[in-house]
């Protein structure tokens, strides 16, 4: 159960950072180099990117992976 909680922060941060620049999935799947559907699927937390898909996710929408990835106490 714990790790579905993981994959809601990330699904969250993924669309909202996206959105934020202006960006539709199938611009991010094409700058990350993968499917517009996968893209889909990591939002709806039904696939768990690879370490590598996940830094070029936060290289493209300029942040690192605590901000996209991990829920900040406080």
């Amino acid at each position: 159960m714990k790790a579905k909680g993981i994959s809601s922060i990330m699904i969250n941060r993924i669309r909202k950072y996206r959105k934020q620049k202006g960006m539709t999935q199938a611009d991010l799947a094409q700058q990350v180099g993968i499917a517009r559907q996968t893209v889909n699927l990591i939002e709806n937390g039904k696939y768990n990117p690879s370490l590598d898909l996940c830094i070029r996710i936060c290289q493209c929408l300029n942040t690192d992976l605590n901000t996209l990835f991990w829920e900040v106490e406080g």
